[in-house]
């Protein structure tokens, strides 16, 4: 693997970190700012709105912007969102800075999931990637909770300015380490456009959006389960948070070669061990040595379904897959913000605290109901495209490197 993954790399753990930071400050921005944690809450959301917004009209604004310089102005504006958001006089200031740093999230991440693809040889692709992603899951098990804790011993804005110094890091890395990758000549906003438009890529988006919102169902309650369920005490939050983290590090460890040997199979066995780890966990939840083994286990397949959807969308976007990598983003974060309300609606009618859990099995298998029925079309596409002589569908044609090589999806 190059070291310029280690760039992108370096990147994902800032913009995981500012990301998922905020759910373990909202108590001290509340009382700092004389709101109140429900109203705090809402710049989670902001951040969540910045990322739907941001992916795709950045990545469009910049779809003839040679590759590493357009990876280095979105990470520059996300530094100067941190900035902006430990700065911030009042609530207001401090909701229009997370907008800001959850802008280029989805861009920066469909950017360099293309790059990180185009740095390896043919077969590799997923592994190249699973390691960008893996700043995002180690910043779930260091970054957040030492960012957490900064913040509760020295303030909240104490920790927006370590997020920008690892910004500028991020920059210097990216500058130094990730090479020349230029734009294709036939690639444009019209190309990226009508990629988007492809069957199978609405499929794979509306497979992240379900799919991944059961994970957000649990994890966006996690907190609460710990305490009210699970019986530990709130010193523990963050070690159980940190415990989600090493599973999803582990799944991205898992998906990258997974994928490059087959795709579907991996989407699809990740969806479905999804399924049954939340079925499983709204019982394990009530011991807690085994819920935090389901917790470990959880993060580990929630996060494998990522990389086969990234490769998915890449995949079958053909030669312009940069939107189609962004609004990949723009469906994560849906399903965070999806899961999280159905979740929350189930604890508030009334089912309990471990009702999130069976709300997210069933989020995972309409997600897995999806995902195999695009990859019967996909079957079926391929098997007319035998028969009908001198007019190959498009669908198996996708490329995301220079090479015209992709994972398989068989």
């Amino acid at each position: 693997m190059p070291l310029a993954l280690l760039a992108l790399a370096v990147s994902a753990f800032g913009i995981g970190t500012t990301e998922f930071v905020m759910m373990g400050l909202l108590p001290n921005v509340a009382e700092d700012l004389g709101t109140s944690v429900p109203t705090a809450g809402q710049l989670v959301s902001a951040y969540a709105i910045g990322v739907v917004i941001g992916a795709p009209l950045l990545t469009a604004l910049g779809s003839r912007v040679p590759r590493k310089r357009m990876l280095l102005l979105l990470m520059a504006l996300f530094t100067v969102g941190n900035l902006a958001s430990a700065l911030a006089p009042g609530f207001g200031t401090l909701l229009a800075g997370r907008v800001l740093a959850g802008l280029p999230h989805g861009a920066f991440f469909g950017v360099g999931a293309v790059v990180a693809a185009r740095l390896v040889a043919e077969g590799r692709q997923a592994r190249a990637v699973a390691t960008m992603f893996l700043g995002l899951t180690v910043a779930n098990i260091v970054g957040v909770p030492a960012a957490t804790l900064l913040g509760q011993h020295l303030g909240w804005r104490a920790t927006f300015l370590v997020v920008t110094a690892i910004g500028l890091v991020a920059m210097a890395a990216l500058a130094r380490l990730v090479p020349h990758v230029p734009v294709d000549a036939h690639q444009g906003l019209g190309r990226e456009l009508r990629a988007l438009g492809n069957r199978q890529v609405f499929l794979g988006l509306l497979t992240a959006v379900l799919g991944f919102a059961g994970v957000f169902a649990v994890y966006s309650y996690l907190a609460s389960m710990t305490t009210e369920v699970m019986g530990l005490g709130e010193t523990s939050v963050t070690f159980v948070l940190a415990l989600f983290g090493i599973g999803m590090t582990l799944g991205a460890l898992a998906a990258g070669p997974l994928t490059d040997r087959a795709l579907r199979p991996t989407l699809y066995g990740s969806l479905a061990a999804l399924a049954l780890v939340l079925v499983a966990f709204r019982f394990t939840a009530h011991i807690p040595w085994l819920a935090l083994v389901t917790v470990v286990v959880l993060g580990a397949v929630g996060f494998m379904t990522t990389t086969p959807l990234q490769m998915l969308v890449m995949n079958k976007a053909q030669d312009a897959p940069t939107l189609a990598s962004a609004s990949n983003h723009s469906a994560f974060n849906l399903a965070n913000a999806g899961g999280a309300w159905l979740g929350g609606a189930a604890i508030a009618a009334g089912w309990g605290w471990t009702s999130p859990a069976l709300v997210g099995a069933v989020l995972a298998v309409a997600g897995l109901a999806v995902a195999v029925t695009a990859g019967l079309l996909d079957r079926t596409a391929k098997g007319t495209s035998r028969v009908v002589a001198g007019s190959p569908l498009a669908t198996d044609a996708p490329s995301v490197s220079a090479s015209s090589s992709r994972a398989s999806d068989s």
